[in-house]
């Protein structure tokens, strides 16, 4: 596919003791969409992610970021060009919430004038003060802290970002909050995401396209509507779990 950042050919994880965790994944992530990957605990939906920006090793197959297979990429040079955003956020507690947005860029050797106008610059994207700056992750809210989380995986502006679960441990409100301040963000920037969530509500409110991934298999890639009406045993099964809901994308 012509617009594939990421390519997934018949790939396979396994574990050191030979257990499959994901098996023959042939899926594309395209460029500018928001790709949610579904499914319940233990499907391989995060190892799927990890195996994107090398945390993990492919087993077998072969999967390519930007044309090239991931195995050609030097491994610090492909995680600067991904962001990476999770659940449990990740923030140095010893370190200002500047200083943890900026570590990426200081690592790039950054200008300090330019360090110091992309990290005002996303903090004003993410909603947040300037003046948080100068704060500690201790003295945020739980909401303040993932948006920075958020922000920081976009520091050194990525055109690829891995989202796992990142609003999960977070009150409904606040949840529905930063979904909707990250679509904001997202017309803005018009990155290629890769999102894993187990929540079908956040799928369809977030997601260009949704992949249900079960028992490390692909089920079914289609857009949220089409997600919606599919007569596939198993997503008719998931959706009927959730019960019948509005929003979806597009109709917010």
């Amino acid at each position: 596919m012509p617009d594939a950042v990421i390519e997934f050919r018949d790939v396979a994880y396994h574990l050191a003791n030979g257990r499959e965790i994901l098996g023959g994944l042939n899926l594309d992530v395209r460029r500018g969409e928001i790709l949610v990957l579904l499914g319940r605990s233990g499907s391989g939906k995060t190892t799927a992610l990890k195996l994107v920006n090398r945390l993990l090793e492919i087993s077998g197959g072969e999967l390519r970021v930007e044309g090239r297979p991931v195995s050609d990429w030097n491994t610090i040079e492909l995680r600067r060009h991904i962001g990476y955003a999770i659940q449990e956020v990740g923030l140095f507690p010893h370190y200002t919430v500047a200083r943890n947005i900026e570590l990426v860029p200081r690592i790039l050797n950054w200008p300090e004038e330019k360090i110091a106008q992309r990290t005002d610059e996303l903090l004003r994207l993410a909603g947040l003060n300037p003046e948080v700056r100068k704060r500690y992750p201790h003295q945020l809210s739980g909401g303040q802290r993932q948006r920075v989380g958020v922000v920081r995986a976009l520091a050194a502006d990525p055109p690829i970002l891995l989202m796992d679960e990142p609003f999960g441990a977070l009150d409904p409100l606040t949840r529905a909050d930063l979904q909707r301040e990250f679509l904001s963000l997202q017309k803005k920037l018009e990155k290629t995401v890769v999102f894993v969530t187990h929540d079908l509500h956040e799928a369809l409110f977030l997601g260009t396209r949704i992949a249900l991934v079960e028992a490390g298999r692909l089920v079914a890639a289609s857009t949220p509507e089409e997600f919606l009406r599919s007569s596939d045993p198993l997503v008719m099964k998931y959706v009927e779990a959730f019960g019948g809901f509005e929003p979806i994308r597009g109709q917010r």
